[in-house]
């Protein structure tokens, strides 16, 4: 089969470049702020997330508040957002970068993986964002709208479909 996407790049990044959004990861795009905004954003909408995320990082404005806060304080901060073991994954992947990577947020995708709930889009979007590296971060959009404009319609959540 012959790769029918390899025209969206130049098309999409133009689009992006025109109509992104401004958010405030995106215009401090630290990996901790990637990281945050990336585990807030999980089942979520951008809207939502906005005042969730400036007062998370008036909170916690480093891993190191982040992986040293009392845990009711960070409960507290995530109320609203749900799924609370996200929250608590995010501390014991502070403290993680705190204790195994002296307090420095790993740039090694392998690295960034092995942190506590982050997955391999999650951990794609930080190391791409943040470190530059051409690392994909596909979750079911980009999966859709492939499928959709391929006119494949294997089931996306199969590996066959993935692949």
């Amino acid at each position: 089969m012959v790769n029918t996407l390899s025209f969206l790049p130049i098309p999409l990044l133009q689009w992006y470049g025109e109509h992104a959004r401004d958010l405030p990861w995106r215009r401090e795009p630290t990996p901790y702020r990637v990281w945050v905004s990336e585990i807030m954003l999980q089942q979520t909408r951008v809207a939502a997330v906005l005042g969730y995320f400036a007062k998370f990082m008036d909170a916690f404005p480093t891993v190191q508040d982040l992986a040293a806060a009392p845990e009711d304080q960070l409960m507290k901060l995530w109320q609203g957002l749900g799924y609370y073991s996200r929250a608590r994954n995010l501390q014991k992947a502070a403290r993680q970068i705190v204790d195994t990577f002296g307090g420095v947020f790993p740039t090694d995708y392998g690295d960034i993986r092995s942190l506590a709930g982050v997955g391999d889009y999650t951990a794609a979007a930080i190391a791409s964002i943040s470190f530059g590296q051409p690392v994909p971060a596909v979750d079911g959009n980009l999966l859709r709208v492939a499928a959709r404009v391929m006119g494949d319609d294997t089931d996306i959540t199969t590996t066959q479909g993935k692949r």
